[in-house]
């Protein structure tokens, strides 16, 4: 579990911006993004999980694990009241879509999700909580 925390501690850590690469929206990825919120609002993290690389599914191995670490290290991202997609850049050869959401107590989040392309399609490959500074909905 360690392991897990310092992982995801390592992907929360803010990329250089020299290294950033805007790109237009990109739909399917988009559809990926909010396919997963909308199955872990419905409480299916079953679902949930399957939009998961399969890194991150090796990791956790099931859904009720991710489901533990979603509702303890990215509980805003469970039932957002509402979300936003911003701005899909390239970050050292990896593809990052910026999420706004706002939990439902009104806190808004900022976030990036890394999206890999597999033969399934676009999948999420890790999520980073950033900075709350300065963000409004």
């Amino acid at each position: 579990m360690r392991r897990l925390f310092a992982l995801l501690i390592a992907l929360s850590l803010p990329l250089p911006a020299s290294a950033q690469d805007t790109q237009p929206p990109s739909p399917p990825i988009r559809a990926t993004i909010q396919s997963q919120i909308d199955a872990m609002a419905a409480g299916d993290f079953a679902t949930a999980f399957t939009f998961a690389a399969p890194s991150i599914k090796g990791m956790f191995g099931t859904a009720d694990r991710f489901e533990m670490m979603v509702r303890q290290g990215y509980p805003m991202v469970v039932a957002p009241r509402d979300v936003r997609m911003l701005e899909l850049r390239t970050v050292a050869g990896n593809l990052w879509q910026r999420v706004l959401m706002v939990d439902g107590a009104g806190t808004t989040h900022l976030l990036d999700y890394m999206m890999v392309e597999t033969p399934e399609g676009w999948q999420i490959g890790a999520v980073q909580l950033l900075p709350s500074q300065g963000v409004a909905a």
